[in-house]
């Protein structure tokens, strides 16, 4: 286990160091600063933990090739992509002003940044949420898969799996329903509209890469496997930490305004994810525990219906972690006495 958390252990550690100067340099303090970011990291952490099996349930049919820039380069987008550049990108087109002036704002300012962040929820939750419930609903009504968690309901979710659009049309079905029925302004219903299309149509162009490498000849099978092994699942993997990473952006300023700290905190947190990911990959979890990667999706429903009723209603970021949580511990749970059944 050592071996495969020594790069997060090691990227902690230069992330801590950073923090105690960045503590030592401001009127933080060096003990403030340690502590906020070792919150932010377990915060993300306990976000993000049924992200890593379903990150698993991908990599585990990638090669090592691939799987190393899943923890190399794909961290450098998750770090400093998503937890940097992503949020002052949102702030800049929000505000119109220019990438530097939105920086110092985020140094110097950092309550105004905080205010101009939060008043983009609303669409980056619809984005989010809507990416995040089709991958949910991707895998329920899989037709192809075998093993079911909750028995008769998911095999029948799984036969309406046929009709091949039924994921994109209840997505759209209930984000026309949160843009009609939800007790919002009209600037706010056509936000979230046009970002809950936009997550729609990312996760159709994502899951649909796999075309450009058909080969009559060679059947689906190739399809998949060059799928999983290349840049459509590396490109699959990123887009669904982004997806996870909003939420955890957005609730790290309820902990600090200091965006530094908010980077070198959750970057702990991804760190760990990430390793998190290829040890269930190298130790075969998914396959001992059969019934995990059903909990990880359970848990990315549940997160993604908080995603999309936080445009209006807030729900305490332990709360969030806690569902994911307690899905992974059920799911592991069943697992073991589905094993002992088949032992007995």
């Amino acid at each position: 286990m050592l071996a495969h958390f020594k790069f997060s252990l090691w990227f902690s550690a230069v992330c801590v160091a950073l923090a105690i100067w960045w503590g030592a340099s401001s009127s933080m303090g060096i003990l403030t600063a340690i502590f906020l970011i070792l919150v932010l990291g377990i915060l993300e952490i306990s976000l993000s933990f049924d992200n890593a099996v379903v990150n698993a349930s991908v990599l585990k049919e990638m090669d090592e090739k691939w799987q190393q820039l899943f923890l190399t380069v794909g961290i450098f987008i998750a770090v400093f992509g998503m937890r940097l550049v992503f949020p002052i990108v949102i702030v800049a087109v929000a505000t119109g002003l220019g990438s530097f002036e939105v920086i110092d704002m985020a140094l110097n300012n950092p309550d105004e940044y905080s205010r101009h962040l939060h008043e983009s929820h609303a669409g980056i939750a619809a984005f989010g949420g809507m990416f995040l419930l089709l991958v949910f609903l991707s895998f329920m009504f899989d037709h192809e898969k075998e093993v079911h968690w909750l028995g008769a309901f998911e095999e029948k979710m799984g036969a309406l799996g046929k009709l091949e659009v039924i994921s994109v049309l209840i997505a759209l079905v209930v984000l026309f329903a949160l843009q009609e029925f939800m007790p919002i302004s009209d600037e706010k219903r056509l936000t979230i509209l046009i970002a809950g299309l936009a997550g729609v149509v990312l996760y159709i162009a994502v899951s649909s890469l796999d075309v450009f490498f058909e080969n009559e000849a060679e059947g689906d099978a190739v399809v998949t496997t060059v799928k999983r092994n290349g840049l459509a699942g590396f490109l699959y993997l990123e887009v669904l930490d982004a997806s996870f990473s909003f939420d955890g952006v957005i609730g790290a300023f309820a902990i600090t305004n200091d965006v530094v700290i908010i980077m070198l905190g959750l970057a702990i947190g991804a760190i760990f994810v990430r390793s998190m990911t290829v040890y269930l990959v190298h130790k075969g979890t998914l396959d001992e525990y059969i019934f995990l990667e059903h909990g990880a999706h359970y848990a990315i429903g549940a997160l993604a219906v908080i995603m999309l009723f936080s445009i209006n209603f807030h729900t305490p970021e332990i709360i969030t972690g806690l569902i994911g949580i307690a899905f992974i511990a059920l799911s592991i749970v069943s697992s073991l006495n589905h094993k002992k059944k088949l032992l007995a």
